[in-house]
């Protein structure tokens, strides 16, 4: 039987594969989309544990756009790399113009 948490975990894999190239998200709107506004934490578990997912976790940041799941990728700066190879521009582990990049799955998903 299929944990609780390894459903929820497929759900986020399943929304963050759907983040187009050159945008990035959230954890707290994944969280949200799923109804499940509280759990932006778990959706970041999500993200740490999705290496052998296929998921492009590294397009999931945190509310106010800093790579604050950096450390979970092989080498020190392959999350900003990844980002910066899709027109990206990171400075200071901080996303710039975070607002116009920002994909919101609530509103894109409808």
């Amino acid at each position: 039987m299929e944990k609780k948490s390894d459903n929820f975990f497929e759900k986020v894999y399943e929304i963050a594969r759907l983040i187009p190239y050159g945008r990035v998200t959230s954890y707290g709107a994944i969280a949200t989309y799923l109804g499940a506004a509280r759990s932006a934490r778990m959706v970041g578990w999500a993200m740490n544990n999705s290496s052998a997912k296929e998921v492009p976790a590294h397009r999931v940041v945190n509310r106010i756009g800093l790579l604050t799941g950096k450390q979970h990728f092989d080498g020190t700066n392959l999350m900003q790399q990844l980002l910066e190879s899709e027109g990206i521009v990171v400075v200071n582990n901080q996303i710039q113009n975070f607002e116009t990049i920002f994909w919101n799955p609530t509103k894109e998903l409808q």
